[in-house]
């Protein structure tokens, strides 16, 4: 057994026990809870230290079982405007289900009522349920690596890392197809790379360009 589990474990029950208790979703009994308190209260209860929590509250929020909220606010004092920004932290419906067990209650399949394997095209279902034409497979895995990367990368806001997922999820959703629709990948695939090349992520740029110029 992984020694850190028992304490992912501590954390995620805390988190799950702040949702279950909640009577808003900020403050004193919100369901998200910012770090200094989380710290505090995970070391009164469990006993853990502040680098503990932080480690593996970085592993659980990478996994998708925690997620980060960041709000921005502005302040005008004497004329100044001065940015604030403060990040909470809540459990996912993913971190629900692990302590839980899995609810019937799950995202409805968009592919429900066809018969992939009989629509005649040689596709695969993936791991994490997505499905991809087999021919694209190797690019729909650079696809989800880059949008990992992307994902954690601190120079960009959360609203370019929304904007890029989202991206990258439609170039997905065309290799699903026998021949995607290269106007669409090409354009699309023009406005990631060049927003992405500039952030110190060119090495896994250069593995995806490949596949998508081999694809248009």
């Amino acid at each position: 057994m992984n020694p850190n589990d028992e304490i992912r474990q501590n954390i995620l029950q805390y988190f799950y026990d702040r949702n279950a208790n909640a009577t808003s979703k900020y403050g004193k009994k919100g369901s998200a809870s910012k770090i200094s308190n989380a710290r505090k209260e995970l070391k009164d209860k469990y006993g853990l230290k502040q680098n503990e929590v932080v480690s593996n509250l970085n592993y659980l929020i990478d996994q998708g079982w925690i997620k980060e909220i960041i709000i921005e606010k502005h302040i005008e004092r004497s004329g100044v405007t001065i940015p604030s920004r403060v990040t909470w932290y809540e459990i996912t419906a993913v971190g629900i289900d692990k302590i839980e067990g899995e609810s019937e209650y799950q995202p409805a399949d968009r592919f429900a009522g066809i018969n992939i394997h009989a629509s005649g095209e040689n596709v695969i279902t993936l791991g994490d349920g997505n499905i991809v034409n087999v021919h694209y497979q190797e690019l729909h895995n650079e696809l989800n690596n880059l949008k990992n990367e992307i994902k954690q990368h601190s120079e960009f806001t959360e609203a370019q890392k929304l904007d890029l997922v989202a991206d990258i999820e439609t170039i997905k959703d065309q290799l699903i197809k026998s021949k995607p629709d290269k106007t669409i990948v090409s354009k699309i695939w023009g406005g990631i790379e060049k927003v992405v090349t500039g952030a110190n992520l060119i090495e896994l740029i250069t593995k995806v360009t490949p596949l998508i110029n081999s694809l248009i």
